[in-house]
């Protein structure tokens, strides 16, 4: 496979969490056409969630060689009475940063009625149709949960369900390495942000996808399916249909490379030809091989997820592996020399 030119010096344009939060359709439209005008093109991956994108991402989650999903629900299946357990006493409050469809959120919602029937779920995400999907299935599941979905970013999400959760200790998540998905600066920023919002005991736990054979990584990232490359080029379908653009998708193709200097995967749309897209009175020409890139996934060594831990503010409870240690989901508790 060859590699996309110019993939050093990248930083992701507008990352989910930037103190500046105006209405999703505004936010939406504004880093497109900012991150369309840099010099390497790049589109911030939390677009990539509308109805559809949800949709094949579902998907995704079960083809075979997509395993962060299988390993950290493994991780979860084992541990999640554990994982709770660090919670004490009394009624609790889960709060799930990036819902989607909530399915190992399950595990740990069943856990922590084990513990305490008394809990409150608050589902936070950007899609819409993935916080009416994860409401419905604990609904579904346990007819007298109480429920306060939240449409909004991870921080704002999070500091709205910390402002109106009357139950005490308190576990947000954020699970399937979604972490992954930002630079190393931007990640520590969100990390700090969401300490910032938490009370003293207050928990999170962190899914962190760690290095592991590049083979498996690029058969996670490009499948023979085809799936992630319709996931990707959705994107562009999206920009079309809700900004009216007028992109070329079949012009584009979807590339996923390892950079072993971070060390992550990237995606990317290459264009197949030269062409010019239209947005919002905007021009973005293209020439043949320009790539448009549109997500980072960083792959983490147990070094890297400490510093972290330890430069955003939190103490380490615990962290836990599935069998091959391809996963971890890092406990973190916000202690009281540190609270707001």
């Amino acid at each position: 496979m060859n590699e996309v030119q110019a993939t050093t010096g990248h930083r992701a344009a507008s990352p989910r969490w930037a103190p500046n939060r105006p209405r999703m359709d505004e936010r939406f439209r504004r880093d497109v056409l900012s991150g369309l005008s840099r010099v390497h093109p790049a589109i911030p991956s939390i677009w990539f969630y509308d109805a559809n994108g949800s949709r094949l991402f579902q998907r995704i989650m079960d083809l075979p060689g997509y395993y962060p999903t299988r390993v950290e629900t493994s991780i979860l299946e084992r541990c999640a009475t554990a994982i709770v357990g660090s919670l004490g006493q009394g009624p609790s409050a889960v709060v799930d940063l990036g819902a989607g469809d909530g399915a190992k959120t399950r595990l740990l919602l069943s856990a922590a009625r084990a513990r305490d029937p008394v809990v409150a779920y608050s589902p936070v995400d950007v899609s819409r149709a993935a916080l009416r999907a994860a409401s419905a299935r604990m609904r579904a599941t346990w007819t007298g949960l109480e429920i306060r979905a939240v449409h909004a970013d991870y921080v704002e999400g999070l500091r709205r369900a910390v402002a109106e959760s009357s139950r005490g200790p308190l576990l947000a998540l954020l699970l399937g390495s979604n972490i992954g998905n930002l630079e190393w600066g931007e990640a520590l920023d969100l990390l700090r942000e969401l300490r910032a919002s938490l009370r003293a005991g207050d928990h999170l736990l962190v899914g962190f996808d760690l290095m592991k054979d590049v083979a498996v990584l690029k058969n996670a990232y490009d499948d023979p399916e085809g799936l992630t490359a319709a996931f990707n080029l959705n994107l562009l379908a999206r920009i079309n249909r809700e900004l009216d653009g007028d992109f070329d998708v079949d012009a584009f193709g979807h590339r996923a490379t390892f950079d072993p200097d971070r060390p992550a995967m990237e995606s990317w749309l290459v264009a197949r030809r030269d062409q010019v897209a239209h947005l919002s009175g905007h021009r973005f020409p293209f020439r043949a091989g320009d790539a448009i890139h549109t997500e980072i996934s960083w792959k983490y060594t147990a070094g890297q997820i400490t510093e972290l831990a330890r430069d955003a503010g939190f103490d380490e409870v615990d962290r836990y592996h599935d069998e091959h240690h391809w996963f971890a989901d890092a406990l973190w508790r916000a202690g009281p020399e540190r609270a707001r």
